[in-house]
């Protein structure tokens, strides 16, 4: 079980966070994205939970969080995953690996090279490359590999058509190049990965963005009163907030 050590301080009175959610509209499509300042955020990812029975759902996540008194802040699926929902490629969790990271081409969005890997490490967050991932080998408390990249040092992946008509519900994130700001979103609307990448770098202004998924692609944000739902999901990433104590008169 991971540890709460950040959850164990006194919860009473304290300020509710500030809602990382918010919509809005780029290019004439609707976008939900949820932004994280790092350096004071508890992002985690989660597949099993502590008996190494699958999670699946952001329920699950809140209830396996609840104990602690803690809750999910927002959540969305993390990357691909195959039909037993095992990660397709490099899944670190609470920095032990439960699958190797995979640098072959491939069929399908994931083989789409180059694809990336989403790291979180003490204070920061990191969007990076998978050969870049692999040269480096940074020390990765929880990962997560997906693909394609979306945007690479600045630049829209080589591979994306501006007239594409392969359009879906999408998801993924971005980082900044300091590592202290992580903005996920989903298209609240159809879209190709020419329009979903320059979200990321043309609104967003992020250097780098990966894609986490599409079609089932979903999103828990409980600010904005929203639950999407579904069949089982792989990989969650979520904002792990304190639940505040109820005020003592």
């Amino acid at each position: 079980m991971r540890w709460f050590a950040a959850l164990l301080i006194p919860l009473a009175g304290m300020a509710a966070a500030t809602e990382p959610c918010r919509d809005l509209s780029f290019d004439g499509t609707s976008y939900t994205v949820c932004e994280v300042d790092t350096t004071r955020a508890d992002l985690r990812l989660f597949l099993n939970d502590d008996a190494d029975e699958l999670l699946g759902s952001f329920a699950a996540v809140d209830g396996l969080l609840e104990p602690a008194g803690a809750a999910l802040g927002f959540a969305m699926n993390a990357g691909m995953y195959h039909a037993d929902r095992a990660p397709v490629g490099l899944y670190i969790e609470d920095s032990a690996e439960a699958q190797r990271v995979i640098t072959s081409e491939g069929p399908g969005n994931f083989g789409l090279l180059p694809n990336g890997v989403f790291c979180l490490r003490s204070g920061r967050a990191d969007v990076i490359e998978t050969g870049r991932y692999v040269a480096e080998a940074p020390d990765c408390r929880d990962a997560t590999q997906s693909g394609p990249m979306l945007v690479i040092d600045g630049a829209l992946h080589p591979r994306f058509l501006e007239g594409s008509d392969s359009m879906y519900i999408r998801n993924g994130v971005g980082t900044s190049a300091d590592g202290r700001s992580a903005i996920f979103a989903i298209s609240n609307q159809p879209v190709n990965f020419h329009a979903f990448g320059r979200l990321f770098r043309d609104h967003l202004a992020l250097p780098q963005a990966l894609y986490f998924d599409g079609n089932i692609s979903r999103l828990y944000a409980p600010g904005l009163g929203r639950h999407d739902r579904g069949f089982p999901l792989g990989p969650i990433v979520g904002l792990v907030s304190p639940v505040a104590a109820p005020a003592i008169d």
